[in-house]
């Protein structure tokens, strides 16, 4: 019998609908859910504007790429504008977060005749070849896969000094998280993020800034590298950007789109009418609907109510992350609180690094939800781990 491949756990629950910030399972269960597809839905589930760009995909074309769009492209460029930072001067489409890495990779090297990339630890950019040799999050991602691709190399996340060790004339790019979110939910820090993009200046390298999760308003911010008053070279978007439709996005000065040729790079389905659709449409919920400034205000909220009622937990070293992307380390591993977390409090959570319990639900969360969420995981904690 043909079974299904599955690279991610089974969690023991089928889901059959969502709708906001909940989601319900075969069985009539509804959960609160702060996975929400490891945060492809921080619009929420089913947003009626998100369904209004599909069907109006659905009534005209679903199949297309972008050499022969209508009206739907500039439509979604009128839309980004507003949103992307000042120096962006074109952007494509593809499908996944991994993919945009290894587009952001290519231009780098392309761009810089260099091939030298550098990454952190703690990171995570995806799972494909090349963005598994910049991802270092979990042994077992990279094990059984070496020799990767060659010419990565790995500095300590958050260490300033050590960027000096590794970025030199041979660097074409180095490649971060303002916020790792598979790593752990580890915030970088302003000293470290400026002097890693005033390094990248000075050696006329490029600085890649990975928001697949970040991005899209999630930490308060519509881009979470403005925390640090910087720019990127390269930015890398997806999860979010089109309310629950698979689509990611690089994003590029004028300057280095003038060095990428007809035919430098191609994805079947980047760039489809549906995904221009709805990310046109996500872009103006991010703007109409205040969803940065909403995120930011429900994410204070959270943080400051979990740090309240875990302080003085043994079992609790610190809450820690921006906006909706909460993290909860603990001094053990976590499964066993996202378990209850689901089984009992029916909250839906998902594991960073090998400690941290991740929160990422949706802006539209309400203050019973996040008190729904402070209860579950002190009761959780409580539980399975003594004071």
């Amino acid at each position: 019998m043909l079974r299904y491949l599955h690279f991610y756990e089974p969690r023991g629950i089928r889901l059959v609908r969502g709708e906001a910030q909940y989601v319900w399972d075969s069985k009539g269960t509804r959960y609160l859910d702060a996975h929400t597809g490891h945060g492809v839905a921080f619009l929420g589930h089913r947003h009626p504007r998100i369904l209004k760009a599909l069907q109006e995909a659905l009534d005209s074309i679903i199949v297309g790429g972008p050499g022969l769009a209508g009206e739907w492209l500039e439509e979604m460029l009128a839309s980004l504008e507003p949103i992307l930072p000042n120096w962006a001067g074109a952007v494509t489409l593809l499908n996944s977060g991994a993919e945009a890495v290894e587009l952001a990779l290519k231009i780098a090297r392309r761009v810089t005749g260099r091939s030298n990339i550098v990454y952190f630890t703690g990171s995570f950019h995806g799972r494909t070849m090349g963005a598994l040799s910049v991802t270092s999050s979990n042994p077992r991602y990279r094990h059984g896969y070496e020799p990767l691709v060659p010419g990565t190399l790995q500095a300590r996340f958050n260490d300033v000094n050590g960027l000096h060790e590794v970025i030199n004339d041979s660097t074409a790019a180095a490649i971060v998280e303002p916020i790792q979110g598979e790593g752990g939910v580890n915030p970088a820090s302003e000293d470290f993020m400026k002097e890693l993009r005033q390094l990248c200046n000075e050696k006329g390298c490029l600085l890649i800034i990975d928001e697949v999760q970040t991005g899209f308003g999630r930490t308060g911010r519509v881009w979470a590298h403005q925390y640090y008053g910087i720019e990127a070279d390269i930015l890398v978007a997806g999860k979010a950007i089109a309310g629950g439709f698979p689509a990611s996005m690089v994003v590029v000065p004028e300057w280095v789109a003038d060095k990428l040729p007809p035919g430098f790079h191609g994805s079947t389905f980047g760039g489809n009418p549906m995904a221009v659709r709805c990310v046109t449409a996500a872009a103006r919920v991010l703007r109409e609907e205040n969803v940065t400034g909403q995120a930011e205000v429900k994410g204070n909220t959270l943080i400051s109510k979990l740090n309240s009622e875990l302080s003085g937990l043994r079992a609790v070293r610190r809450v820690k992350g921006k906006g909706l992307m909460v993290g909860v380390e603990l001094r053990f591993p976590p499964g066993k609180a996202i378990k209850c977390l689901q089984e009992e409090k029916r909250i839906l959570a998902l594991k960073a690094g090998s400690t941290v319990v991740r929160f990422l639900p949706p802006y539209v969360i309400n203050e019973r939800d996040i008190d729904e969420i402070v209860r579950g995981v002190s009761d959780c904690v409580l539980r399975y781990y003594s004071r």
